[in-house]
This record gives structure tokens, sequence and C-alpha cells, in this order.
């Protein structure tokens, strides 16, 4: 057993032999006879130990008979000899165990926490009753809970130092200490200080080697939550990328590195740099003590300095044979595409529109996403062999079937815009917010101009709002049923709309387009919150009496789309019109078929369809013969170091501003509003991660043998 901390050093090659409790055993020069005893499968109990930190013998519950050696040693500290003879269970060594867990426990408050290792051990060894007279000690301190991350009960520290000897050797912070003397001390910080202000990088390792419960995470989970709980900006994020590994690389100044991390899961990543709606941000633990890492805009820092050393490292097996044709070009299209041709099979892709990318090309403005950027990225695409034909619309998978494909994508999207259901919407003036956006982005005249009201609340009617001024729109108010809190847009895509000039009502729904000489008039109706709905978001209840009528030259709906797939692929639907597929295997009903993007899931992300296509991936490989192992690692594996050291003003570093155009600038076109990262602003940002994946590195702490029934 040899965890984070290398205490003792280990000759692989040579072996100890020697004898613990009458069986042979061997054992790596350098181990100590507890190591030695526990690879064994021989328990020794223990409490200040851990595989992780050095050991310093202080609980004393590991102690031991050994031949030729005076006294009861722990075992902790005792490297192996050649033919050492070791006594783990007799009867001196049982009572004073017995001894030294009643002195421990004499100073805890109740019983042992459950579930602690604590309490384990002390079950294990056999309780022992206090002396005539005495009683067990009763909780005085009230919890520490002025961090949002842990919780501290000094009652039920029984001083073992594994969380400061952690702190200090491992993570080199020191942000803790055994404070005062004798029977004083206690396990605190410098001066009393709070942890924000003793230099804590809130890691949380003090709480993972904790055997009391005197350490706790103040957010409880079940143990098979643990890593989701733990490790939350991998475990939110569809692809699944290694968030930490890139972060720390950056931090790190490895650029191409940190970019290859995030190559292996998805093939957008400058286009995620831009657009990305960044659930690893909302997610991160960073955020309940400040603000969160800035995730997304260091994926762009990183994608914008690629130099293509990548490429290099792409591994081509043998043709297959096997053709997949891949139905829409949008995010969830291209890279089930990509992986697929990675894998060797002859991919096709099949796009009705006249330039490929889906929604990244005909819906996200290009202040947002340059088209540049986008058409960078499927080049490079096409530079592996992907075919793409353009102009092409797919009414059937019979028809690819019959030109000789094996299997077959559907990736059509959701580009169907919902209506309102209100009388008069009919009116050319009235437009559907994804229209919209298209012609915009194919160079087509709208017309629109004057007073525009936007409906809807989402990340669309953003781009809606924003694009209507930057086309001619005189006024442009969005309206939206709800408050501000429950919009789903993204909030710096709402202040950013805000900052162009963008008007909003809210708690206000059409009701019906009236047609009132050059302009229109929307009968709107106030709203007030009710309960919360399937959403998790109040429920807007309408305001009996409260009609009011908008004057505007065009109205321009964003409340949802749909997707429209075609009769003839003959692919079971909900009621959403969206592809029933297995959410797993992404496979339809029908052998050969896989769907997934907005088709299957209804309007998302880039990033969610991404994780469709992915998975999709993964199941039309192994259909066409393949092992489904889709990733392609361009980089190591590797263990990162353990060391976080010593930053006093790691909890007051601020995230960085991200820096924009200035509004002046942005008027009547459609230049990129969002800058990069500078290099300092990227690696200070990168920094500021809290390193939340080392808590899971940590090794578990050996436990006594459950007892047989």
């Amino acid at each position: 057993m040899q965890g984070l901390y290398k205490h003792l050093p280990c000759n692989g090659d040579k072996m100890i032999k020697l004898t613990i409790d009458g069986k042979a055993v061997e054992a790596q020069a350098g181990k100590t006879v507890l190591e030695a005893a526990l690879d064994a499968g021989i328990y020794i109990p223990n409490l200040c130990y851990h595989p992780d930190i050095p050991p310093i013998g202080a609980c004393r519950l590991c102690v031991v008979e050994i031949d030729g050696m005076r006294g009861v040693p722990a075992s902790c500290t005792i490297p192996v000899k050649e033919g050492m003879v070791v006594r783990t269970d007799t009867d001196k060594v049982r009572e004073l165990r017995k001894d030294v867990l009643w002195l421990t426990m004499s100073e805890y408050a109740g019983d042992p926490e459950k579930g602690s290792q604590l309490q384990e051990v002390a079950t294990w060894i056999g309780a022992k009753d206090l002396l005539p007279g005495s009683a067990r000690k009763i909780s005085k301190v009230p919890p520490a809970i002025d961090n949002p991350f842990l919780v501290r009960d000094l009652d039920k520290c029984i001083l073992c130092g594994r969380c400061v000897r952690m702190c200090q050797d491992v993570r080199k912070t020191g942000a803790i200490g055994l404070v005062n003397r004798g029977i004083k001390t206690v396990i605190g910080t410098g001066c009393g200080a709070p942890l924000q202000e003793s230099g804590c990088r809130f890691c949380l390792a003090c709480v993972e080697v904790c055997p009391s419960g005197a350490l706790q995470d103040r957010k409880k989970f079940e143990e098979k939550e643990r890593a989701k709980t733990l490790l939350p900006c991998v475990n939110t994020c569809p692809a699944g990328i290694d968030i930490p590994r890139y972060v720390r690389l950056i931090s790190e100044g490895k650029y191409q590195d940190s970019l290859e991390v995030i190559r292996e899961k998805v093939p957008f990543p400058l286009a995620l740099g831009y657009v990305c709606n960044h659930p690893c941000e909302q997610s991160c633990r960073r955020d309940a003590l400040d603000e969160p890492i800035s995730i997304r805009a260091l994926k762009r820092f990183v994608a914008e300095r690629d130099n293509g050393r990548w490429r290099s490292k792409l591994v081509f097996p043998p043709p297959t044979g096997k053709k997949a044709a891949i139905v829409g070009s949008g995010p969830g299209g291209l890279t089930a595409a990509w992986y697929l041709k990675l894998a060797g099979h002859d991919v096709t892709v099949f796009e009705a529109m006249s330039e490929p990318g889906g929604m990244m090309r005909t819906a996200i403005p290009a202040y947002r996403l340059p088209r540049k950027v986008l058409a960078g990225e499927i080049k490079e695409m096409t530079d592996i062999g992907v075919k793409i034909v353009l102009n092409t619309r797919v009414n059937s998978a019979d028809e690819l079937f019959e030109k000789g494909f094996d299997a077959v994508f559907v990736a059509v999207g959701a580009p169907a815009g919902m209506k309102m259901g209100v009388e008069g919407e009919t009116d050319k003036r009235v437009l559907d917010g994804i229209y919209f956006l298209q012609a915009v982005s194919f160079g087509q005249k709208t017309g629109v101009a004057g007073d525009v009201l936007v409906i809807g609340g989402g990340n669309v009617a953003m781009d809606v709002a924003r694009t209507a001024l930057r086309v001619g729109a005189k006024k442009v108010t969005v309206l939206y049923r709800r408050t501000r809190e429950e919009m789903p847009a993204l909030p710096e895509e709402v202040a950013e709309a805000m900052l162009e000039g963008v008007k909003f009502r809210f708690l206000t729904a059409p009701e019906k387009v009236l047609q009132s000489g050059k302009k229109l008039g929307l009968d709107c109706i106030l709203m007030e919150l009710g309960e919360p709905d399937a959403s998790g978001r109040r429920r807007p209840v309408p305001v009996e009496g409260s009609n009011i009528v908008i004057k505007a030259d065009w109205v321009i709906t964003a409340i949802g789309q749909r997707p429209a797939v075609p009769e003839g692929f003959a692919l079971p639907v909900d009621k959403k019109c969206c592809i029933q597929a297995d959410p797993e295997t992404m496979a339809c009903a029908r052998p050969g078929v896989f769907a997934g993007g907005d088709a299957v899931t209804g309007p998302a992300s880039v990033i969610e369809a991404i994780k469709g296509a992915r998975k999709a991936a993964v199941s039309m490989d192994k259909y066409l013969g393949g092992d489904g192992i889709i990733d392609r690692p361009f980089l190591p594996a590797e263990e990162p170091p353990v060391a976080l050291g010593r930053d006093e003003g790691f909890c007051s570093a601020e995230r960085c501003e991200q820096a924009y155009i200035p509004v002046s600038k942005r008027r009547k076109n459609f230049k990129l509003v969002e800058l990069v990262l500078t290099e300092k602003e990227a690696r200070a940002a990168s920094k500021r991660c809290m390193r939340c994946e080392l808590r899971l590195k940590i090794s578990k702490a050996p436990l006594p043998p459950k007892k047989k029934d």
C-alpha cells in the first residue's frame, strides 16, 4: 500500500520476508510493518495512519509485539526487516488497544459518529467501561459553519493529526495546524482566523481523511453520488470533458496540452469556446465561495492558440468498408461524422441548406460565433475525409440504405418555430424567430425596422432581439410572461441585450394580434407568479382585467422550436415531435437507424447535441463491427501533482471580468462582441480552480474486516 505521499523509499526489486501472526509474508523493502500486514490481509487497527500521509504513530492503536524489540511499538513507524517476527493479536496487545481507545473516547462528545472509521475501529476493538464515576464528555462547543464547504466539530476531534499532515505535508498549504499546548491542544488556524483567511484552498482533503466526524461536508451525499457531487464540473459537462485537467494545464502554461485534453471529447473546441452554455460553470464549487471558474472563456483561450500539434497525433485505422450516412450537418451530425470517420468508416453528411453547420450556422448570430471559426472547424472534418453533400434533402432512410449505406444517423435538428396560438398571428409582420435569424444569417432582407416586439425569454429570444437592432430596428422590446429571475436565457446574454438597448417587459403575455393601421397592436394580459410548475419555475397566472395593447411594426416569436422529421423516415415521435430513441444507445425502432441532437431532445445546446452524437457514434461503430471505443487520447494518462502550495490570496482572487467591444462599435454590424482572455488573465483565471479532482484520488483508509455472521 503506497499512496500519494511516498513517506518511505520503496525498492520494487527487493522483497523482504517476514512472519506476521505465523503467516509468511513478503513485503517491499521500505514498507512499514502495518503496510505489510494490511497488504497481506492481516488487519491491525489504526486511526492516525493513512496511506497518503506520513506516519507519526500518534494514536498507538496499531501497536504490535516484535521479537527482539522492546515494548510494543507502533507498527506504522517500523520498517520491515528480513526475518522479522510480528505478533498483532496477543493478550497484551489487545488490552493495550482497549486502554488507548478508552483514552481516545474519554474526550469524545457522545457516541462515535455513525459510519466513521472511529466507530468501526471501536466496534472491532471492543468497548471498555470508563472509570467508576466517570461520564462521557458532553458537547459544549457548537460546530463551526463559517464557510460554505465543511463543518468543524472540535468536540469530535481525536487529535489524530491526519488533517494537519494532509494539509501541511501533502497539499503544502499549511492552512491548519496544532494550536495551543498540552490538554488545550486543538486543530485550528493561525490566530483563530477563518479558513478563508488562513490560506485554505478548500480542497477538502482534510474532510476526506478525518476518521472521527470532526470534519464533515456541509452538503451530504450518498456514496454512489460521490463523484457527481465532489466533481460537479465534469459530471455536468454533457461531453464529459476533463475540465480540471485542462484548466490546470493552462495554469502551468501548457496550452497545447490543454487543447488536446478538450479535443479528446469534442471536435468543436473553438466554437464551444464562443457559444457553449457552460453548465459546468453553473455547478462549479467555487461559486459557493464567490464566483465560478471562467471555464468557457478558458476553453476559447487555448483553442485560439491551436498550433495544430494534435493533427499529427491522429491515428487512422484501416478502412472498414462500412458506410455511414449522417442526415444533418449541425453539431450533432458533424460530431458523429468525426468519430465514425476516425473509427475507419466511410462517412457522408447530407445537408439540406447551402452551407454546413446546422443551427450553429443559421441561428447563432455572427457576433457570437464568427462564420470563419465555424468554417475552420468544419474544414478539419473534410480534411480527414468526411464528405459533406449540400443542398440535398433526405426524405427517408430507405433511399440511403438503397445507396449502400450500412447505418444512418438522423440529426435534423429542431428548426420549426412554435406558434403562439393566438388570433391574428398569421399576419405577415409576425415572424418566427428561427426564420428571422436564418434569413439574416444568409444575407436576406427581412424588412424588420421600427418598433419590434420579441416574444420569449430564452437564448433565441436574446439573439433575435440583438439581431433586430443590428438590421435596422429602432426599438426592440422583449415580452416575457415570467420575471427576469425565471428567464432560461443565460444571464450574460440578458445583460448584454440590455446593454445594447433592448427593453424588457416582464409578466406580460400576448393574447391577440390586432391589425391597427400601419402598426400592429399586440393585445397582452399581465401576469403574476403562482406555484411552481413542472419546470420548477413559478407558474405565470393571468391577472383578470389587466389587458393592455402594445403597438409595434413587427412581432417576432421565439417561444420554442420543434423537430421537423420527414414522414418518410417512419420513425416514432413523441407529442413534441421528437424522435424516440434509446437514451443510451440513441438507436431508433428501425435497425441501423440512430438519432440525436435536437431532433431527439428538442431544442437544447451545442454541447448537448455533442453528447447525444458521441453516444450514437459508439453504438453505430459497434453496429458496423467496431469496438465502440471512439476516444483517441492525445496525451498519456498522468497523475496530477498533489501539492497545491500556499496562496494567501486564493480565496480573494476575483473572477476575471469578461471583456467586450464597446456598445458604440456594435451598432448596425455583426462584429464579434466578446474578446478573448489575455494570457495573464487566463493564467489568473485558471489558478482560481479549487482542484476538486484531487479529493477523488485520495486513498481509502483501511477499515476493519466485516465480522462474519
